[in-house]
This record gives structure tokens, sequence and C-alpha cells, in this order.
């Protein structure tokens, strides 16, 4: 894998990158994943610039490797956001929820390699177009807000589509995946849902708890009636809200209060009974919390295997 293209760019040793999840994703995960060889991402979810740079400083005390930002273009904050990576001098962003062609010449000129989270072909072109670094193909498997198009079907269609690396992401959590992504076309992987179980992710323990005794059929996709689904892991919020969606008396504005703050009450307050405990249809398959080196070294040494390759060699301690 010394020649492989996203490897390259990001100057990573592993085409594994950390998903950017909302409350979840902090300097610890990002520089321990980083330090594994891979790359880690802070999530700038909504946090404002100062939040957000506090984050960054943090990451680069615990790692002197590569790792970037993901930028939730819906929030509020995003100009900020955008701001602060520049100021920092962060070598790459993906970005999700939204269009990024607002800050597209800002993050290119700053030097920022940016990589668009995409779940379409139509958008995978748009963004190369405007100059995206790669494309992370996200099929609807995946955690958090999903499209509606599977891993299987999208990647190999957006390989087809664009001149730039494509990463795969949803429904990835071993080697076998990585292997399947590598023969539809891809060039890395992007993974979620198996982070939330590394020993350094600092999600609540009741929220790992519950990915770990999730089963095949564990997960939900509620939201469609708003426009944006998410995929979560079912509990009493999920199916109460998908109650209330079903019913025509309820308005989008009540549906929009109810997942007011549910992540955060998962994730931090480790609340997963109301809370939204996002988490991709993988989760059946993630069953220990081991450390980031073990499952970045892992997933690649399974992969290389099944297609012929040189195993990596684990890093000391």
């Amino acid at each position: 894998m010394n020649t492989n293209p996203v490897c390259e760019m990001l100057g990573i040793e592993y085409p594994v990158i950390q998903g950017g999840m909302a409350w979840i994703a902090d300097a610890q995960l990002a520089a321990a994943v980083s330090n594994a060889g891979g790359l880690g991402l802070i999530a700038a979810m909504n946090s404002n610039g100062e939040q957000l740079r506090a984050q960054i400083v943090k990451a680069k005390e615990l790692t002197n490797k590569p790792f970037g930002v993901n930028l939730m273009l819906m929030s509020p904050f995003i100009d900020e956001a955008v701001e602060v990576v520049c100021q920092e001098g962060i070598k790459v962003v993906t970005t999700g929820a939204g269009n990024p062609a607002k800050y597209m010449d800002k993050l290119l000129s700053a030097g920022v390699k940016v990589i668009c989270v995409v779940a379409s072909v139509a958008l995978a072109v748009m963004v190369e177009r405007m100059g995206a670094s790669a494309i992370v193909a996200e099929g609807c498997e995946s955690g958090g807000h999903v499209g509606e198009t599977t891993t299987m079907a999208l990647v190999p269609q957006v390989a087809d589509a664009v001149n730039i690396p494509v990463i795969a992401a949803g429904g990835i959590a071993d080697g076998r995946g990585m292997a399947a992504a590598f023969m539809l076309g891809a060039k890395a992987v992007q993974m979620g849902t198996r982070f939330l179980t590394a020993k350094e992710c600092g999600v609540h323990p009741n929220y790992k708890e519950k990915v770990l005794k999730a089963k095949d059929r564990d997960t939900i996709v509620t939201g469609k009636s708003l426009g944006h689904p998410v995929r979560a892991l079912k509990n009493h919020m999920t199916r109460e809200f998908l109650e209330k969606e079903n019913d025509k008396n309820t308005t989008p504005a009540e549906l929009e209060q109810m997942g007011a703050g549910a992540l955060r009450r998962a994730a931090i307050e480790g609340d997963v009974r109301t809370g939204s405990c996002m988490c991709g249809q993988i989760a059946g398959l993630v069953k220990t919390e081991d450390t980031c080196q073990e499952i970045v070294t892992g997933i690649c040494n399974d992969a290389y295997e099944l297609m012929g390759l040189e195993p990596v060699k684990a890093k000391l301690a």
C-alpha cells in the first residue's frame, strides 16, 4: 500500500479515515487514530471558533501526525470554523451536511485539501469540479445522517464518475469490508461505528455498551419526512419519534424539537433511552473494545491478506 493515492495525499500510513462524529470525534480520538497511522478527524459540529481551536490545539499536543477537521456546513458557526481551520494550518477537512461551494476558494487558497462526503453521483461530480481532493462515498448503512443508496451500489458508480480518489464509508468495520471497498473502486475507507468502541473514544460508556450489544437489525432510520434521515440504534426515543413521524397530526417543528439535543444526551450524558445513539448497520460486527492501533492495523492486516498483499507491522506502544 506504499503507492496508495489517499495515503500519499494525506501523509498517512494506512488508508483508514475516522468519521467526524458530532459530540464524539474529539482531539483525543482524532490523535489516537492519527498516531495509529490513519487519519483522525475532529468534529467541528456546532462548535464556535474558539471551541474548535481548543480541540485543534489539544490534538497538536497529542500527535505530530496529520489530522483533520470535519466541517458540518449547516452549523451556525461554519464561517468561524473555516476561519480557524485556515488559521491553525489544518491540511485536510471533510465536509458534510450541505454544499461546500461557498468555502472552497478560501480553503483551497489556504492549502487545505477538501474531501467531501457525498451520497450521490451528481454531488460527487459537482464537488470534483469545485476542486475537491477526494470524495467519501457514504452509503445508507452508515450511522447518523444518511442518503438512500447502499455502499455497494454507490461506491463503484462514484468511482466511475470522477477522477479523484474515492473513500468508501458505510457498513465497513473489518478487513472484509475494506477489501470489498477496494474491489469496488475505493482507495481508502472511512469508519465511524468501529471507532465508537475504541478505548480512546470518550463517548459515554452506556453508548459504547449499547453498540457492543447491538445485533444486525438493531438500527432504524427516522426523520425521512423532514428531509434529513438519521440512522441510530433502536430505543425509546427512536420508537416514539417514528410513531410521531407516522402521525399526520405531528408537525415538522414538533419532530425537530424531539430530536434537538438527542445525540448529546446519549453521547455525553449516557441517556441511551431518550437520547439518539447514532450508529451504523455494521454494529452487529463490533464486539470488542480495542485500541485505535489494534483497530487500524487489524483491519488493514485482514484486508491485505484477503487481497494477497504484504501484512502491516504492528507498532510498538
